[in-house]
C-alpha cells in the first residue's frame, strides 16, 4: 500500500502540473490576444473606402470589456475627424488612390465644426483632380453636411434626403416633481443657466428662449451658407422652406423629390454604384461580388500613411467630453487623468502645448485641476494654445482660461460662463406618507444635508454662497485670461452661450482657426520653422484589446465589401427617435440624482451621440464631501 500511495502522490503531482501548465499556456496566449493589434490590412491601388459607420468625435471612448460583452450590443463606431481629414489629405497626394468613396449609410453623425473640417478635406481631394463619391440609404443634416462637398451623391432609389435645421425640444418636469412632492432645491448664478429649469419650469423661460434662437440662428445661417457654397444647385429654400410642397411635387416619392433638389445627383442602388466606382478605380481581383470595387479601408491606408515624427514634439492634450472628477476618460475628460498627463509631458521637453477642447464642461472642481495643470507649462515659459473644437463652453472655457492664445471655429458653441447646483430633497414626499422627520440639533447645520426632513436656511444660504463664490473665481479667471474688468465679464457671462463668431466679437476669442492654425501658431511662438516640428497627442493609444473587442462584438468588415444599409424608410427615422428620447430621459434624471457637486455645465450644447458607457466620477466635489462630513459629525 505504501508503494501504491507513492505512486499516486506522483500522477497527482504530474496532474498538478499539466494543470499548471496549461494554466499558464492559456494566459500567455490571452495576453497575447490582448497585447496584439489587428492588422489593418494592406493599401490597393483603386478607391480609399470610408465607411462611416458610426459617429465622428474628437476623442475615441475606451470600451469596458466586461461590461461591452454583458450589454449583448455592440458599440457604437468611433472615428476621429483629424484622422479622415489625414487620410483624405494623404488621399490627394498618393498615386495609389483613383477615387475616394464615402459610404454614409449607417453614418450617425458629429459636430459642425467637424463635419465642415472633413468638408474641406473632400475639396481638397477634388483640387488634386481626384473624385469623391458619397451613398446613403438617406441623408440628414450631418450627412449632407458631408455630401455637398462630393463629386457625385448617390441616393438608393427607396430612400430620403431631408434637412430639418438645428434646434428641438427639450423635456420639463417641474409639473411632474411638484405632483410626486419632489423639491429640487437649485442653487445657481446666470440669468442664461438653463440647466436647471427642467426640473422647476414646465417650459423655457425667456431668457433661455432669446439665447437658443440667437445661438441656433448663427448656427444654421453658418450651416446653410457653408451648403450652399459647395452644392450651388441645391435648392436649400425649396427643401427647408416648404418641405410638404417639394415632397408632394414629386408625387411623395422622396428619392425622386432629393434628385429634384439638386440634394443628390444619382439614384441606384449598391450595385449599380458599385459598378460606377469601379469604372474609376477598377474591379475588385478578390471578388465578382456585384458591387465590388477595388478599394482600401481607412485603418490600412492610415497604418500605411503613418505618423510624422520630424523634428520637435508639440504636445496636444485632448479634454473631450462631459468634465468629470477622477479618471474616467478617454472620450470623457476625467480631471485627473488629464492632469495626470500634463504633468507627465513636463518632462518631455515639449517645444510648446495645444489643448484641444470639445466639451461642454461638468465638473467646476475637475476644471479647476486641468487648469492648474496647463498652468505649470505657462509658469516654464512653454507657449500654450487652446483650440475649441464643436463646443467648448462652461468649464470647457474655464480650462482654457490658462493660455496664451483661444483659436475657435465660427461654429463652434463656447460662453455658458455660470454654474449651478440640483439637490432634490423628500420632505413633502414623506410626510405625504406618514413619514417626518425630528430630532435635537445643537446648531442649524446639525444632521444637514437632511434630504428626508429638509434643509434648514443656514445650509440653503451655505449653497447658495458657496455658487456665487465659485461663479466669482470663474468670471475672475476669464477677465485675468481675457484683460477685462469683472463687470465687463459679467456682463457677457450669466450662463450664456455665444457661437464662435459672437464669441469673438465678444473677446472671449482671439481668432478663428482650426487646430492645424493653433499648432502652427505654437510652433512660432517657440521659435521653430516649418517641419521642424510635430503634434504628439497625449494619452492617445488606446489598451490594445480596444480594437479587438469592437471587431469581435460588430464581426468585422471587409475593406471593398461596403456593408448593407440599415433597412427603414421615413417611418423608421420617425421611430429612431425613441432611442433619442430614452436617452435624454436617462441624462436628465442622472443629473437630477446623480452625486455630482458644483457643475460649470453647458445644457444647451448638443449631446455627444454615447458610444461606450460613460465612467462615473469617483471624487466628490468639495462642497460634498464637506456637505457628507456635516452629516456624519
Amino acid at each position: 500500500m505504501g508503494f501504491v500511495g507513492k505512486v499516486w502522490k506522483i500522477l497527482v503531482g504530474i496532474k498538478d502540473g499539466l494543470v499548471l501548465l496549461a494554466m499558464l499556456l492559456f494566459f500567455i496566449a490571452l495576453f497575447a490576444v490582448l497585447s496584439a493589434r489587428p492588422n489593418p490590412g494592406e493599401v490597393r491601388e483603386g478607391a480609399l473606402l470610408i465607411d462611416l459607420a458610426g459617429v465622428v468625435v474628437e476623442e475615441k471612448s475606451v470600451l469596458d470589456p466586461i461590461e461591452t460583452f454583458l450589454s449583448g450590443t455592440a458599440p457604437v463606431s468611433e472615428y476621429r475627424a483629424r484622422d479622415i481629414t489625414r487620410a483624405l489629405d494623404a488621399a490627394a497626394r498618393d498615386d495609389r488612390i483613383k477615387v475616394v468613396v464615402i459610404d454614409l449609410s449607417t453614418f450617425i453623425g458629429g459636430g459642425q465644426v467637424h463635419l465642415t473640417a472633413i468638408g474641406e478635406a473632400m475639396d481638397r481631394v477634388r483640387k488634386a483632380k481626384k473624385p469623391v463619391l458619397t451613398y446613403a440609404l438617406g441623408y440628414a443634416d450631418d450627412h449632407m453636411a458631408i455630401a455637398a462637398h462630393a463629386s457625385e451623391v448617390w441616393l438608393d432609389p427607396r430612400g430620403l434626403a431631408v434637412i430639418a435645421g438645428p434646434g428641438g425640444t427639450n423635456l420639463y418636469y417641474g409639473d411632474l416633481l411638484a405632483r410626486l412632492n419632489v423639491n429640487a432645491r437649485v442653487y445657481r448664478v446666470g440669468t442664461f443657466k438653463s440647466a436647471v429649469e427642467p426640473y422647476v419650469r414646465s417650459g423655457m423661460s425667456d431668457e433661455a428662449r432669446t439665447a437658443a434662437g440667437a445661438l441656433y440662428g448663427s448656427l444654421w445661417e453658418e450651416y446653410k451658407a457653408n451648403l450652399t457654397k459647395a452644392r450651388p444647385k441645391l435648392q436649400l429654400a425649396k427643401v427647408t422652406g416648404d418641405p410638404v410642397a417639394w415632397i408632394k411635387s414629386s408625387g411623395g416619392d422622396l428619392a425622386k423629390a432629393a434628385l429634384a433638389a439638386g440634394m443628390v445627383d444619382k439614384l441606384g442602388d449598391r450595385a449599380q454604384f458599385g459598378a460606377r466606382v469601379a469604372e474609376m478605380a477598377g474591379e475588385d481581383p478578390w471578388s465578382d461580388k456585384p458591387g465590388n470595387f477595388a478599394a482600401s479601408d481607412l485603418d490600412a491606408f492610415l497604418a500605411d500613411v503613418g505618423p510624422d515624427t520630424a523634428g520637435r514634439k508639440i504636445g496636444v492634450v485632448t479634454i473631450a467630453g462631459e468634465i468629470v472628477d477622477g479618471e474616467a476618460g478617454p472620450g470623457i475628460a476625467g480631471g485627473t487623468r488629464i492632469a495626470d498627463l500634463l504633468d507627465e509631458a513636463l518632462d518631455d521637453d515639449l517645444a510648446a502645448l495645444v489643448v484641444r477642447v470639445d466639451s461642454p464642461g461638468g465638473s467646476a472642481n475637475a476644471a479647476e485641476e486641468i487648469r492648474r495643470a496647463i498652468q505649470r507649462f505657462r509658469d516654464r515659459k512653454i507657449p500654450v494654445a487652446v483650440s475649441f473644437a464643436n463646443v467648448a463652453a462652461s468649464g470647457g472655457y474655464w480650462v482654457a482660461t490658462s493660455s496664451d492664445r483661444i483659436f475657435a471655429e465660427p461654429a463652434t458653441i463656447t460662453g455658458s460662463i455660470g454654474v449651478f447646483a440640483v439637490v432634490p430633497t423628500f420632505e413633502k414626499a414623506a410626510a405625504q406618507y406618514g413619514v417626518k422627520a425630528d430630532g435635537y440639533r445643537t446648531t442649524e447645520l446639525s444632521g444637514q444635508p437632511d434630504i428626508i426632513g429638509g434643509f434648514t436656511p443656514a445650509i440653503d444660504s451655505l449653497l447658495q454662497t458657496s455658487i456665487e463664490g465659485t461663479y466669482a473665481e470663474f468670471i475672475g479667471l476669464v477677465g485675468k485670461a481675457r484683460g477685462m474688468p469683472t463687470e465687463k465679464v459679467d456682463g457677457i457671462a450669466q450662463g450664456r452661450v455665444w457661437d464662435g463668431g459672437t464669441a469673438r466679437q465678444l473677446g472671449l476669442v482671439d481668432e478663428f482657426g482650426d487646430l492645424d492654425a493653433a499648432l502652427a501658431w505654437a510652433a512660432a511662438k517657440a521659435g521653430l520653422k516649418d517641419g521642424g516640428w510635430h503634434p504628439v497627442f497625449l494619452g492617445e493609444e488606446a489598451p490594445n484589446y480596444d480594437s479587438l473587442i469592437r471587431q469581435l462584438v460588430t464581426g468585422g468588415s471587409s475593406a471593398s465589401v461596403m456593408p448593407a444599409a440599415h433597412s427603414g424608410d421615413i417611418f423608421a427615422m420617425v421611430a429612431g427617435r425613441r432611442d433619442v428620447v430614452a436617452a435624454q430621459l436617462a441624462r436628465d434624471a442622472e443629473r437630477l440624482l446623480g452625486t455630482r457637486g458644483v457643475q460649470a455645465y453647458c445644457a444647451d450644447c448638443p449631446a455627444r451621440p454615447a458610444a461606450a458607457p460613460a465612467p462615473r466620477a469617483k471624487s466628490p466635489d468639495a462642497l460634498l464631501t464637506f456637505l457628507n462630513w456635516l452629516s456624519q459629525s
